[in-house]
């Protein structure tokens, strides 16, 4: 009896496991789910209590780099006397024109924009575009002192300017200057500018790209235009007005110069690089100049397109040579440009010349490699390598460099040169 009771109990719970589990091909239906848990309350916030740790560490960060370096930068005022036959004031790149027409005698063209105390004998650096043809500047200061200012120097070919005010007004605190070069991108970028006027405006954000390139706002004698290179990306927010302010990392310390703006976007922004600015500022005050390298071509980044069109590897990198400046260093040295044209994607292009695939024994992938080393690691009389392929075969030349033609205002149709 026993037996009999025990195999009945057995039966019940194998039955009573299989229906609390289910099981496939059951026909007797699904199985019935547990009745589900009733949900935890929400833990109530306590408006009283400190923010999370990494968020209250992060404000800390930025007010105090705000105290730090809001009191460098200040706000520039230009007035400009307009050409009679262009009563409208250009817009550039990262700076407001806010043009106004007197009822009678010259038009006057007035902007706003931003700059930084360099040292402690009233050297305040702007961007070139911000005080290009002012004649009257005034400066002002964080505590709200304005004084007058005047141009010491510019260079169109880096976009900076140097303009100077009485060494004791206000008593200048310079700002510090970190190396660019070690600039990574997802690092902390904070903007302190004068956007539309209002001054020590901070914006937050990331440097979101490295290595990009500007074309500079000017083109030589032969109608060439040049490229700044190493340009900072940010997302952090830049408006009109941001020009010659200052982007700084955590500590405090500038990394860039406000620059431009992406038109027709949002969260792209442009800052020329402070190992730039180290090498072109000093210069400026203490010679009055820069001279930028040159090499004399114009140029472009191989494709494969390209490289089809020239029967080369579609894996090939370098620079092709499109069109050598007469008399430059590179045609003394014997560099040969494009012979021939091609039409790719509709498109007319000229192919044949030499590529560029080594400089001073660096591999060259792109057209902007070949700039970055130049601006970055050349000086003027200085004699480079440059390895070039030529018709499938590895030449040669040393090139002794010159500086740099001097620039005008923009041609219709600028080449990229270098």
């Amino acid at each position: 009896m026993k037996r009999y009771i025990s195999l009945a109990m057995l039966t019940l719970l194998l039955v009573l496991a299989l229906s609390s589990f289910g099981m496939p091909g059951n026909v007797a239906g699904p199985a019935v789910a547990a009745p589900a848990p009733a949900p935890a309350s929400a833990p109530k916030i306590d408006p009283s209590a400190p923010p999370p740790a990494p968020v209250s560490a992060l404000e800390t960060t930025v007010e105090g780099m705000y105290a730090q370096v809001n009191r460098s930068v200040v706000n520039i005022r230009v007035v400009e006397q307009a050409q009679s036959n262009s009563p409208n004031f250009p817009q550039i790149p990262g700076f407001p024109n806010m043009p106004f027409q007197q009822p009678q005698g010259p038009q006057i063209q007035q902007g706003l924009g931003s700059g930084f105390v360099w040292d402690t004998q009233g050297h305040i650096v702007t961007n070139n575009h911000v005080v290009d043809g002012a004649t009257t500047i005034e400066v002002t200061f964080a505590d709200g002192v304005t004084v007058p200012a005047k141009v010491v120097v510019t260079d169109v070919n880096s976009d900076l300017a140097v303009i100077q005010v009485d060494k004791n007004a206000d008593k200048p605190v310079p700002v510090q200057v970190a190396d660019s070069s070690q600039v990574k991108v997802g690092q902390l970028a904070v903007v302190i500018g004068n956007p539309f006027g209002l001054e020590g405006t901070l914006t937050v954000g990331y440097v979101s790209g490295l290595g990009r390139s500007l074309p500079v706002q000017a083109t030589d004698q032969q109608g060439a235009s040049y490229i700044i290179p190493d340009i900072i990306q940010t997302d952090a927010p830049i408006n009109a007005g941001n020009s010659g302010g200052v982007v700084v990392d955590d500590q405090g310390r500038v990394i860039g110069v406000t620059t431009a703006i992406q038109q027709s976007s949002s969260g792209i922004g442009f800052a020329v690089p402070s190992a730039m600015v180290q090498k072109v500022v000093p210069a400026l005050i203490n010679t009055g100049h820069y001279d930028h390298t040159w090499l004399g071509v114009s140029a472009t980044t191989l494709n494969p397109d390209l490289n089809s069109a020239m029967k080369m590897s579609a894996q090939q990198r370098g620079a092709l040579v499109v069109d050598v400046m007469p008399g430059s260093p590179a045609d003394k040295a014997g560099l040969q440009g494009s012979t021939r044209q091609v039409i790719i994607n509709g498109q007319q292009v000229q192919v044949g010349g030499d590529v560029i695939v080594a400089i001073d024994g660096k591999p060259v992938k792109t057209f902007d490699d070949v700039v970055t080393y130049l601006a970055d690691s050349t000086q003027v009389g200085q004699t480079i390598t440059l390895t070039v392929l030529r018709n499938g075969k590895q030449v040669t030349l040393n090139v002794t460099l010159d500086a740099r033609p001097s620039t005008s205002q923009p041609s219709t149709q600028p080449m990229s040169q270098q």
